[in-house]
């Protein structure tokens, strides 16, 4: 009952505290974040199969003992800006009346310190590690000190990759019950193969560009329509246009007018920009060719010069 009512909390890193008590090492401020799975512009099905494992997850604490496992879940949140990331982790929060726990990587100075800080969290929470790929330059322990040792220098303290898989889990990731840990990232080709294994991260969702029936969805949310003679232009241009879930919703909250005018103008946003994806598209094939054009001819020079010096 207590755990139903609590005021649902996000946690931040005091630097100046977490030397100390480690209870304080964390600074809350009440979650008031209204996203819900209901309003979440993501396709029914992918809602489905992520409602579905967070129930399965909540209520199999004898099993996970039963195979040995921590009782932990990992998430990894991947696409391109603004396709509702942080919306998402908000929606499991409150589907799960879970606190969350947001830590930044670039604030965070060697391992013992991320081990100081993760012991301070508590059962039944949501830790989030935003933008995984360009939040810090994560390396091997074994690549940092080959590195200081060329170099002729001590190695630094830093937070490395084995380091932090060792928190999600080795030893350190049974120190706690019921938690789940999300990554975010824009880029998941830049992520280390080790951490998006079963086990670390066991769930994978792509926050893709926006889709037909998340446009319905947010047409319900912001419009309160669920159908309309321009759906069918709307939902065609939106197959093709490459437009994210946030930019839909800013055209749809721009006007106050009637709701005939609003989709109007969608439709000519979303037009605009087919042509700048079109367009981005015809250029970045221009750059290729060019870098071609000059690989053929630094390797056409190369070979003069290396005739020149044989004859």
């Amino acid at each position: 009952m207590v755990q139903e009512k609590k005021t649902l909390k996000i946690f931040t890193v005091d630097h100046e505290r977490m030397y100390g008590n480690l209870a304080d090492a964390w600074k809350p401020v009440n979650l008031d974040h209204p996203a819900t799975f209901d309003t979440l512009a993501l396709d029914t099905e992918e809602k489905e199969k992520i409602l579905e494992d967070l129930e399965r997850f909540v209520k199999r604490r004898d099993y996970y003992r039963k195979v040995g496992k921590a009782w932990k879940r990992g998430y990894l949140l991947y696409g391109p800006p603004g396709t509702g990331k942080s919306s998402l982790i908000a929606a499991m929060a409150n589907y799960l009346n879970f606190d969350i726990y947001d830590l930044e990587l670039t604030e965070v100075r060697c391992n013992s310190d991320l081990r100081k800080m993760l012991i301070a969290t508590a059962n039944r929470s949501i830790l989030v590690v935003e933008d995984i790929d360009c939040s810090i330059e994560l390396q091997d322990r074994m690549a940092e000190e080959s590195a200081s040792q060329r170099h002729g220098y001590p190695p630094q303290k830093q937070v490395t990759l084995s380091g932090l898989l060792n928190f999600i889990d080795g030893l350190w990731s049974s120190c706690g019950d019921e938690r789940i840990i999300v990554f975010t990232t824009n880029h998941k080709a830049k992520l280390d193969p080790a951490l998006l294994r079963p086990g670390r991260m066991d769930v994978h969702v792509h926050m893709s560009y926006c889709t037909p029936c998340g446009f319905k969805l947010l047409a319900a949310n912001y419009l309160g329509i669920k159908d309309h003679v321009l759906f069918e232009e709307i939902e065609e241009l939106i197959k093709t246009a490459e437009v994210t879930p946030a930019e839909v919703a800013e055209q749809l909250m721009r006007s106050n007018e009637h709701d005939q005018t609003v989709l109007k103008e969608l439709i000519e946003f979303l037009v605009d920009k087919k042509k700048e994806n079109a367009m981005a598209e015809m250029k970045e094939k221009e750059s290729k060719v060019e870098k071609e054009e000059e690989n053929d001819k630094d390797e056409e020079n190369e070979g003069k010069k290396l005739s020149m010096i044989f004859r």
